[in-house]
């Protein structure tokens, strides 16, 4: 199975410039997960794509904010959304679809915000995300993916010495990133590749792209015990059509 995973930044607008299209038919995932949809009705947007007839939506109670989708080939077994806590649950940040051999969750994780506004409720947020998932791996392994808003390690951005006290890169939230590899979940990406160089997100300004001077904060993280059925996990940066890039992963 392959499943792609892209922030998109506003699906209207990837669907506007033809970027999702594009990633889709260069791709040709088996499932496709986005972050950052903006919807607050899938009427707000014409897609094509019948290979894709499973749909599922979670969106945000605020207009234009948030929001994650999944898009299938094959109906899942189950579909739920958000993981339980009134808290976090009105933001349309989780979907989770069963599939016969593991959990499929995509996430997209809240920003610290600028001044770190948010820092304290991403504390709260990893926390309860993490609790979310090992519950669901008491019954299956679990494959999460999406925007994680953090770069893990000095490796994973082009300019560590300067952002560590900016939202993304702080010892928080790194240390909550650290919870979940202790708590036996695997970056797969860092399976293949141990260098740097790699990143996911751009800044707009400054050329950033253009320069790749960016952040890997869009991951594809599974259990301890799918490591072995895990045969490829890439970023793609050539992909365009949001300040983010796709990231997929070739599972058995």
């Amino acid at each position: 199975m392959k499943i792609m995973s892209w922030n998109v930044n506003g699906i209207r607008a990837a669907v506007k410039n033809e970027g999702l299209y594009n990633a889709i038919h260069e791709q040709n995932p088996d499932v496709i997960c986005l972050q950052e949809t903006k919807l607050s009705s899938p009427d707000q947007v014409q897609l094509e794509l019948d290979n894709y007839p499973h749909k599922y939506w979670n969106m945000a109670e605020k207009k234009g904010y948030a929001g994650t989708a999944i898009f299938s080939k094959q109906q899942p077994i189950s579909v739920q959304n958000d993981i339980g806590i009134e808290q976090h649950d009105n933001e349309g940040r989780v979907i989770a679809c069963e599939f016969e051999t593991f959990y499929l969750v995509t996430v997209y994780v809240p920003n610290a915000q600028r001044k770190l506004t948010r820092l304290d409720y991403r504390q709260v947020w990893d926390a309860d995300f993490l609790k979310y998932l090992k519950k669901l791996e008491e019954k299956k392994p679990v494959v999460f993916c999406g925007d994680m808003n953090v770069a893990h390690q000095e490796v994973d951005l082009a300019r560590p010495k300067t952002n560590t006290k900016n939202a993304g890169f702080t010892t928080e939230e790194r240390s909550g990133f650290d919870n979940f590899i202790q708590a036996g979940f695997v970056d797969t990406f860092r399976l293949f590749t141990s260098e740097g160089g790699h990143y996911t997100w751009w800044s707009y300004q400054n050329q950033a792209r253009e320069r790749n001077v960016g952040w890997r904060i869009d991951y594809f993280v599974v259990s301890q015990s799918l490591v072995p059925q895990v045969k490829e996990s890439k970023t793609w940066p050539q992909i365009t059509g949001s300040d983010h890039c796709p990231v997929t992963l070739v599972i058995e």
